[in-house]
C-alpha cells in the first residue's frame, strides 16, 4: 500500500484532484470528514470543545454551530489552536483506522490522504507519506474563488486564507505540484499528469 498526502490551500482545487484521482482507483480518506466525525454529536471531542469555546458553539439539538466556532477560531490565532489540540489526534487517530481498512481490502492500494492543513500539522502526524502532492493556486485567486463562487464577503475570505500555511510554506513539502491556476480541465489534466508520475 502507498499512501499519498494530497493538500492545499482553501480553494485551491484540492477536491477536484481527490475526485479525479479517485475515478484513476485512488482510495481517498478525506481529512475534513474525519474532523467532522471526531465532533460529532455526543462525542468526547465536541465535549472537549463545548468545555474550551462555551455553549454558544453548541446548537439546541447538542451538535456542533460550525458558523459560530469558526468565526472565533478564525479571528484568533490562540483558539485555533487550542481548537487543533483538540481535533487533530481524533482526526489522526481514525486516519491510521482507515488507512489499516484500505490495506486490509487491498494489499497494492494506493490511499489517497486528502487533508488541507498538512503544512500547520504535520508534526502531530508520525506518518510519513510515499508522496506529497499540493494543488496550488496563488492565495490572491483562491480570495477570489471564495468571493465568486462561495459568496464569501471579501474580509472574511481573506482571514480564512491567512490563517492557513502560507503557499512557499506548503510548496515546501511537495514531491509534486498539481497546477490549479488555470480552467477546470487544465487542473484535471495536472492532475492526471501526477497521478501518472506517482504510479508508475
Amino acid at each position: 500500500m502507498r499512501i499519498i498526502g494530497l493538500t492545499g490551500g482553501i480553494a485551491a482545487g484540492k477536491s477536484t484532484v481527490s475526485k479525479r484521482w479517485a475515478e484513476h482507483g485512488g482510495v481517498v480518506v478525506d481529512a475534513d470528514r474525519l474532523a467532522r466525525d471526531a465532533v460529532a454529536a455526543g462525542s468526547p471531542g465536541l465535549a472537549q470543545v463545548a468545555e474550551r469555546f462555551g455553549s454558544s458553539v453548541i446548537t439546541a439539538d447538542g451538535s456542533l454551530d460550525r458558523p459560530a466556532l469558526g468565526a472565533i477560531v478564525f479571528s484568533d490565532p490562540a483558539a485555533r489552536k487550542d481548537l487543533e489540540a483538540i481535533t487533530h489526534p481524533e482526526v489522526w487517530r481514525l486516519a491510521q483506522r482507515a488507512f489499516d481498512a484500505a490495506e486490509a481490502a487491498d494489499l497494492d492500494a494506493v490511499v489517497v490522504y486528502d487533508v488541507p492543513l498538512l503544512a500547520e500539522a504535520r508534526g502531530s502526524r508520525p506518518l510519513r507519506f510515499d508522496a506529497v502532492v499540493v494543488v496550488d493556486a496563488p492565495a490572491a485567486q483562491r480570495i477570489e474563488r471564495l468571493v465568486e463562487h462561495r459568496a464569501m464577503e471579501r474580509d472574511e475570505a481573506e482571514r480564512r486564507v491567512a490563517a492557513q500555511a502560507s503557499d512557499a510554506d506548503r510548496l515546501a513539502l511537495a514531491d509534486h505540484v498539481v497546477d490549479a491556476t488555470g480552467t477546470l480541465d487544465q487542473t484535471i489534466r495536472s492532475a492526471d499528469e501526477v497521478w501518472s508520475r506517482i504510479i508508475s
